[in-house]
């Protein structure tokens, strides 16, 4: 069959990256050779318009065993623990097939983490979807949901943590980032680089059928009118044969049979032979004729870029075939001998005896392109006025509309839905700042959270690069943990668009120069382009990952407020800066200017002295303060600790909803027992951060100086409105 310019067009293949292929093959291709191309030249799987940028990134400390390049990054959590994590999208197969796209995410995700050797303790998840009016948003939503829960949840996996955001620009192009973390020992992690000659390639797990057939470069392109045409594309998931496949790969390792192991996510068998063949400097041959297919007549094609879920590719040391059979036997899986490694750096497929493929390694892997693409750099806002008059506004009126909005309402609805505390291990639930976990059997914890700031993006991708980052950082410190990596999905729209590539530019360099100072590492992630329908693009939205270590979970914080007659303090200085913020966008519709700017100083010195409090047993509780300012940080945590609240507002320069709803970075709200004041002072004056001491806690009504007085119940009647309406039968 001959290989037309249309043929090609439809692989997504350009018209000069096929004349370098040919130059790279030294010949013409066949339509399988052409779809192996497809695959491992889209942007999913070759980060060809990213990976400039991505080298930029810290990605080293003490404490990084392992960064990007593997199935997950891996951290020391002493003790011989080593934490392993990672973040994903599945964000176009979501809004085609909102459940399968969904559970899927989190199935590929979790077998990145147990293919590094390591059991899943915990599932995060962000999702973003359009306008709550918007016709589809509701479906998906749910959809959604339920695909998140019904994988976790049937794989035993507490999903801890995560965050659901509403806007627009998400209409026809939802957002679904799952991440997931496990734990390992630190000699016991496994590796996807082959090595040695004529070793044993296994396929393992569930057999292959057509589904996710072009996955991966569905996923590289954006959408048009078409898109239920691409339902083949998404794959199917069953969490019960990954539950099954999880434990026969745990059990494997538990003896030094393995030499490599990958995942067959995005372009399965496709990704997975050449990834592990192409870091260890070797060639891969594969009999075709040996995969377990569950369909007729699947072509060598169908096979080889099949994404049918629950599958793993082994390189076994030679002689251990037999013991490893009988474990995944036991478990009901299949396993085959499907070829083995050699000498020649090439890709070799034979089917029905006959040789249907020949490809250098080099050519699929370090030889793709990487573009150096043209980038607009976002122009500072103009200097702008606030509105008018929003000084008449009432405060309680102006709270409460805060409070009743998507994005701001309490998520419950959501998280529970989702198992959280299966294992037995789950310190803090989702609701907190952070997810906390214990590791088994011992009393130190895992902090885990996700965050993303994308109206923060879209207004300044530097500054909104630095405040995820900041963000996440100080979600980690607010319940004890000492912050020690991340790892990241960025999404953006259609990286040949200058304005989209500038975005994505200037985002990393943010996100770099947070990650840096914090000492935050990225280690492990994912970038999503072309998140664009009939050329409408996305906010950029990085979404973060942070990890944090708690030595003594006796030190563990939350945020609920925890006695009455306490001491209310304001961590960090509070100018009032509301261009950006929640008041602005709810209160009033007004969507300009720039965001607050961040001061990495300020937010190291004030993370670390909180941290140092928590270690002394000096506060009660902690909160970061981020969307919606003081004020809502506040209302969160009466409502969470049943405990109300009486603030006099300092007598500044700054007007009550400055104070109140500013969003300026690196604050948090700490709670102080009056016989402890005397030390928190000492120390917060030692360490040079600024605070302000603003009430004291009380019985059951939050009141701010005289000019708003609202009962607990009903602040937890609005904040628990929305999701209850908006499903309201």
């Amino acid at each position: 069959m001959k290989i037309s310019e249309k043929i090609i067009e439809k692989h997504g293949i350009t018209k000069s990256e096929y004349k370098r292929i040919i130059t790279l093959v030294g010949r013409e291709l066949n339509l399988l050779e052409l779809g192996i191309f497809s695959a491992m030249w889209n942007e999913h799987c070759s980060y060809k318009s990213s990976k400039k940028y991505l080298k930029t990134l810290p990605t080293k400390n003490n404490k990084v065993i392992q960064g990007p390049g593997e199935n997950a990054g891996v951290v020391d959590i002493e003790d011989n623990d080593a934490l392993v994590f990672k973040i994903e999208s599945h964000n176009h197969p979501s809004f085609i097939e909102p459940y399968q796209g969904a559970a899927t995410g989190v199935g590929g995700i979790l077998r990145d983490i147990f293919t590094m050797g390591a059991r899943p303790i915990a599932l995060l998840n962000s999702i973003h979807f359009g306008d709550p009016n918007h016709p589809k948003t509701k479906n998906l939503l749910s959809g959604v949901v339920s695909g998140i829960g019904g994988y976790g949840n049937c794989m035993g996996i507490p999903t801890i943590g995560g965050e659901v955001k509403f806007n627009s620009s998400y209409n026809e192009n939802i957002l679904v980032n799952a991440m997931a973390v496990g734990l390992t020992k630190k000699n016991k992690i496994f590796y996807s680089k082959a090595n040695g000659v004529n070793q044993p390639v296994i396929y393992v797990g569930s057999k292959t059928g057509r589904d996710g057939i072009h996955g991966a470069s569905m996923a590289s392109a954006e959408f048009d009118d078409n898109v239920d045409n691409k339902k083949p594309t998404v794959q199917v998931g069953d969490p019960f044969a990954e539950k099954l496949l999880l434990e026969a790969c745990l059990e494997l390792m538990k003896d030094d049979s393995i030499i490599s192991i990958q995942d067959m996510g995005a372009a399965g068998l496709t990704s997975s032979s050449v990834e592990m063949a192409s870091k260890g400097n070797l060639g891969i041959e594969i009999n075709l004729d040996k995969i377990p297919c569950r369909e007729k007549k699947m072509t060598p094609y169908e096979m080889m870029l099949s994404e049918s879920q629950e599958r793993m590719l082994l390189i076994l040391k030679s002689g251990k075939e037999d013991d490893a059979k009988k474990i995944f036997s036991k478990w009901g899986l299949d396993f085959s001998i499907i070829g083995k490694t050699t000498n020649t750096n090439h890709l070799v497929l034979n089917f029905k005896n006959i040789e249907v493929a020949n490809l250098p390694l080099s050519s699929l892997s370090k030889d793709a392109p990487v573009y150096d693409r043209k980038w607009k750099k976002k122009l500072p806002s103009k200097k702008i006025d606030a509105p008018k008059n929003f000084q008449t506004k009432d405060i309680s009126e102006c709270l409460v509309k805060i409070l009743s909005s998507p994005n701001n309402a309490e998520k419950s609805w959501v998280w529970e839905q989702y198992d959280s505390t299966v294992m037995g291990d789950t310190i803090q639930k989702p609701g907190g700042d952070s997810g906390v976990v214990r590791v088994h059997g011992k009393n130190k914890g895992i902090a885990l959270t996700i965050d993303s700031s994308a109206h923060y993006c879209l207004a300044d991708p530097i500054i909104g690069g630095k405040q995820v980052v900041c963000e996440t950082w100080r979600n980690l410190v607010a319940v004890g943990s000492k912050p020690i990596a991340i790892t990241n999905c960025l999404n953006f729209g259609n990286p040949e668009k200058e304005e989209i590539m500038g975005q994505f530019v200037e985002t990393i360099d943010g996100i770099s120069q947070a990650c840096s100072y914090l000492d935050f590492p990225v280690v492990s992630g994912n970038v999503s382009f072309y998140n664009e329908t009939k050329k409408n693009s996305i906010y950029p939205t990085p979404t973060i990952g942070g990890v944090g270590l708690i030595k003594n979970l006796n030190y563990t914080m939350n945020k609920n407020l925890k006695e009455i007659d306490s001491n209310i303090l304001i961590i960090g200085k509070t100018s009032g800066h509301l261009f950006q913020s929640e008041f602005f966008r709810e209160v009033l519709n007004f969507k300009e200017g720039s965001p607050p700017a961040v001061n990495l100083f300020n937010e190291k010195n004030n993370g670390l002295s909180i941290l140092n409090l928590i270690s002394k047993n000096l506060v009660n509780s902690v909160h970061d303060i981020s969307s919606g300012g003081i004020l809502v940080a506040l209302v969160e945590m009466c409502i969470s600790g049943k405990i109300g609240a009486k603030v006099k507002i300092p007598k500044r320069d700054i007007n009550h909803f400055e104070f109140l709803f500013g969003e300026d970075q690196s604050r948090y709200i700490i709670e102080v027992n009056e016989k402890n004041m005397k030390e928190v002072d000492k120390l917060l004056k030692e360490n040079s951060v600024y605070y302000e001491k603003i009430g004291k806690t009380q019985k059951d009504s939050l009141d701010i100086d005289n000019i708003c007085k609202m009962k607990l119940n009903s602040l937890g009647e609005i904040i628990n409105k929305w999701f209850k309406s908006y499903y309201k039968e």
